[in-house]
């Protein structure tokens, strides 16, 4: 088990190093590694004859970055493309 863990982490912690320094070296050589994606935003909303309602609010642009992990406080572009649209509980 020991074996495995250590096997994770050495694999892990050059490909999260690598991917930091791709970014931070495109952002230095004027490449702009960000993009943007559009959001569709819902709101479900309960009637009384135990049915749903879905009210669906204006689109939302968000600021995506071409990495695999999520630098700088961006969300990486794969995540966004697969989750482009977001339920909002209130």
């Amino acid at each position: 088990m020991k074996r495995v863990q250590f096997v994770l982490v050495s694999v892990s912690v050059p490909l999260y190093a690598a991917d930091c320094f791709s970014v931070r070296y495109r952002i230095l050589k004027t490449r702009n590694p960000r993009g943007v994606v559009t959001i569709t935003r819902y709101d479900p909303v309960g009637l009384k004859d135990q049915k749903t309602e879905f009210m669906f609010l204006e689109p939302e642009s968000q600021t995506r970055i071409y990495s695999l992990s999520p630098p700088f406080g961006y969300i990486p572009c794969w995540y966004l493309r697969r989750k482009s649209v977001r339920r909002i509980d209130t």
